[in-house]
């Protein structure tokens, strides 16, 4: 993984006249996500954007009857710890540093902008951890916006589909194909550029809805 972290860095830096570093972290470490605060302020000299996108999944139904076995506990703990409790860690953290940023003209300060799925809403079978992790996040973006817009700091989730590899969807016309990452990235330029888009929950999936 480090090396792969480290080839896009490469590339990036290569392609763009921004300075790009890689820094691994747990999300659920608090230690962790104030290196990678105190990291990011040192090369930059502040925090204005926060994209939070580690998640992990697991596929497993509620209950294997044929093996009378019932889902993990641990397993669904995990996913629900790294999917939520994570993505909180990051904000709860990363606000702390945007609040000491001095406000624009519109007396913004600073974006969170966290990545939830169309799994929140459309859930396949043996997603039931991860359909509430997302739905989650889904749920606590509002809150927390509240919580923040005083401060002059948005938050925004993105609820994207399938962005690469998925074989067992069943894409029926071109239009509702699966979605390339540098759409989802346009996604997170235009929502870190508009300060009107805020509290906001958004689908990037082509119309694309999941089956069971």
């Amino acid at each position: 993984r480090a090396y792969l972290h480290a080839g896009c860095v490469s590339l990036l830096s290569a392609n763009y006249i921004y300075f790009c570093f890689c820094f691994l972290i747990q999300v659920t470490s608090e230690s962790d996500v104030r290196s990678a605060a105190d990291l990011a302020k040192e090369k930059y000299g502040k925090v204005d954007l926060a994209v939070n996108c580690a998640g992990i999944a697991v596929a497993v139904k509620t209950y294997n009857f044929k093996k009378d076995l019932p889902h993990s506990l641990e397993g669904f703990t995990r996913v629900i710890t790294v999917n939520i409790a994570g993505k909180f860690n990051v904000i709860r953290l990363a606000v702390g540093e945007m609040g000491k940023n001095e406000p624009d003209a519109d007396g913004h300060r600073g974006c969170i902008i966290n990545t939830a799925s169309v799994a929140a809403y459309d859930v396949q079978v043996g997603q039931a951890a991860y359909s509430a992790s997302k739905g989650g996040i889904v749920g606590m973006t509002l809150p927390i916006d509240r919580d923040l817009a005083p401060l002059g700091i948005r938050v925004v989730t993105i609820a994207p589909g399938q962005l690469c590899l998925c074989s067992f969807l069943k894409i029926p016309s071109k239009l509702s194909r699966l979605g390339d990452p540098a759409e989802f990235a346009h996604l997170v330029t235009a929502i870190a550029e508009n300060p009107m888009i805020n509290g906001e929950v958004i689908r990037l999936d082509g119309a694309i809805r999941m089956q069971p």
